[in-house]
């Protein structure tokens, strides 16, 4: 008997598990791929601020504060770096665009400067194109390498305790007299007092069999990772219309996505075969890209995949212990920028599994804002993490 399952082997479900380990419960962590097999495996891995719906920003500020020394914590090298973000106008209709933001969140407290012309952008990053006219800059951004530090989550949870269970799917989740009992997988049932479902595109899914509605699509993005180059950039870099993103990794290689693509395949059967772009659709990265780090156009290329995004109506998370279900706690639909809010949304998660008030403010990431007929209109996407 466990006190509670975690459904979900990504950073969400991961630092879950370790908060919940480090307070002394019993706690499986179950994944039917393996750790960081979905989207914080492929994720661009930026730390960022800038860029968020006000809704995420406190959240955002209290992840950023956690990385610098979240590997210290974890025992592990999660590869942060603080070099700052750049999302970058490439006409004078983003250029009003990236003015608007700057001046919205410094209202919010955001520390954000905005580069008004080429020169002033290209004399932090001169790697960027000379065709880009402007750009917000904040310096207290970063990034971290998705992989390793999901891996040092689970990890550090393991070592804590947790009993990790990877390649083990769940079927479904029992419920009984208006309860969790545990969770019915592949390798029999699994019994816990709460369960936690962090488990991405795959969500909806196991709560419809329960009765509760998400309503989350999921969207495609591709990922290209040049091989290793001298060092050109110290920062995450974004468009306004989020349409690509990139980052140079510890190691030199750039690693590049496009926007949200469209996605028509099975969110259960797919796999990296399936998900990969084909060398079209790499050359048309590599364009895109190349339009604002030229570099990456001539760079040769070291592997290219895909990865799917579990994408809400309005682009928030959903952080919340539903009433109708005692023991129930979702975090899902992070809409591709997900990978920052880590540390803070396994904390959120784990009070909520324990029954506690969570030390955050999350009213605007309840589910059942989606039934509401006040919805908020379609947010921006953005993937810088």
């Amino acid at each position: 008997m466990f006190d509670v399952v975690v459904i979900g082997g990504g950073i969400t479900g991961a630092a879950a598990s370790l908060s919940l380990t480090e307070q002394g419960l019993a706690v499986a962590l179950i994944e039917k791929r393996g750790i960081a097999a979905m989207a914080s495996g492929w994720t661009l891995g930026g730390v960022r601020q800038s860029g968020r719906d006000p809704a995420e920003l406190s959240l955002a500020r209290a992840a950023v504060a956690i990385w610098p020394t979240l590997g210290e914590r974890l025992g592990a090298d999660v590869h942060y770096r603080r070099g700052g973000n750049l999302r970058l106008a490439r006409d004078e209709n983003e250029v009003a665009i990236i003015r608007e933001l700057v001046d919205r969140q410094r209202a919010q407290g955001l520390e954000l400067e905005f580069f008004a012309d080429n020169s002033a952008v290209r004399a932090i990053a001169p790697a960027i194109s000379p065709d880009v006219l402007a750009a917000s800059f904040c310096p207290s951004d970063g990034h971290a390498d998705p992989i390793a530090t999901t891996l040092a989550f689970a990890q550090a949870a393991k070592r804590k305790g947790c009993t990790l269970r990877e390649g083990v799917a769940v079927n479904a989740i029992r419920v009984e007299k208006g309860r969790v009992t545990g969770v019915d997988t592949n390798a029999g049932f699994v019994p816990a007092g709460a369960v936690i479902v962090a488990a991405g595109v795959n969500t909806p899914a196991l709560l419809a069999a329960r009765g509760l509605h998400l309503p989350l699509r999921a969207t495609l993005v591709q990922v290209l990772q040049t091989e290793k180059l001298p060092p050109l950039l110290d920062q995450v870099f974004g468009v306004a219309n989020a349409d690509c993103a990139g980052r140079q990794e510890i190691d030199g290689r750039l690693r590049v996505t496009s926007g949200s693509l469209a996605f028509q395949g099975d969110v259960d059967g797919w796999s990296e075969q399936t998900l990969a772009p084909s060398r079209t659709e790499i050359a048309h990265l590599r364009e895109l890209i190349g339009k604002v780090l030229p570099a990456v156009k001539d760079a040769q290329s070291h592997r290219a995949w895909g990865g799917l995004i579990d994408l809400t109506p309005d682009a928030l998370p959903v952080l919340d212990a539903p009433e109708e279900i005692r023991g129930l706690v979702i975090g899902a639909g992070f809409s591709g920028h997900g990978f920052c809010l880590g540390p803070i949304s396994g904390e959120v998660l784990a009070d909520l599994a324990l029954g506690h008030k969570p030390r955050h403010e999350i009213s605007a990431f309840r589910l059942a804002r989606f039934a509401s007929a006040e919805r908020r209109a379609p947010a921006a996407l953005s993937l810088h993490g």
